[in-house]
């Protein structure tokens, strides 16, 4: 409590929609002190307007009915929107879109990283003549993690990498080393390892992406429709027509 008021669990929904995306920068051990300590700031401030007498202002009146409209609005969206949106309609919709869904490839791939095109030349004819990659990789290359890993990179798309190490990467034969090529991190002698048909995203990945699409696209739909059934004046010419190009034609 806080002056004699209550601070419910529901205040700190509330409050947890008003911070937004700024939530997630908090410690999750610490989200609670956080949002009470929004809602102690907040009663105190309030009680000390109301003391004040700011109740009774005009502002204040006119906020109030712009905040009463704001949260009818958050609460049928959600009755009208969000609790209309099912595991089975998401189910739906991510089987359709991974169905049209272009296969990729991905490579499975190894390199050594230098400064000058001499010493991958000189890598390229060390392996070529037998050494072993892994080993050169911990040795000569100057990519940090290859102390670690014996410069492997697992397996990635070629959108994951820079242009001219993809290039290079895709084109090439399962087991091949290639000649040295450039980018702007250095000079890298490459071997790929496998080849395989990128899996696509699973159901899991993609439901809060897919329930957001679901969202957009009722909301718009029940927007449109609300908006042809209702009366709009607009007196301002010019300005109806810059807020029907927003909002498009109604349907």
């Amino acid at each position: 409590t806080v002056g004699g008021e209550a601070v419910t669990e529901a205040d700190l929904a509330f409050a947890a929609e008003d911070l937004g995306q700024d939530l997630q920068q908090v410690p999750q051990d610490q989200i609670r002190a956080v949002l009470l300590s929004q809602m102690i700031d907040m009663k105190l401030m309030a009680q000390a307007g109301e003391k004040l007498g700011l109740s009774d202002d005009e502002l204040f009146k006119l906020r109030l009915s712009y905040l009463t409209d704001r949260a009818m609005r958050r609460a049928y969206a959600k009755k009208a929107i969000g609790d209309t949106i099912t595991p089975d309609m998401i189910k739906a919709e991510y089987d359709k879109q991974v169905a049209t869904m272009p296969t990729q490839d991905e490579v499975h791939a190894r390199h050594i990283l230098v400064n000058t095109e001499e010493d991958a030349k000189a890598i390229k004819a060390q392996l070529d003549g037998g050494a072993d990659f892994a080993t050169l990789a911990k040795d000569k290359s100057i990519d940090p993690s290859a102390k670690q890993n014996g410069g492997d990179l697992g397996f990635f798309t070629a959108d994951k990498m820079v242009k001219p190490f993809a290039d290079a990467a895709f084109a090439m034969k399962v087991n091949e080393i290639s000649a040295p090529v450039q980018s702007q991190f250095g000079w890298h002698v490459i071997q790929v390892l496998e080849r395989r048909p990128a899996p696509k995203p699973t159901l899991e990945e993609l439901s809060g992406q897919i329930s957001q699409q679901l969202y957009v696209q009722k909301y718009r739909e029940l927007f449109g429709s609300l908006r042809s059934a209702a009366t709009i004046d607009i007196p301002d010419a010019q300005l109806k027509a810059a807020v029907e190009a927003q909002l498009g034609p109604a349907q």
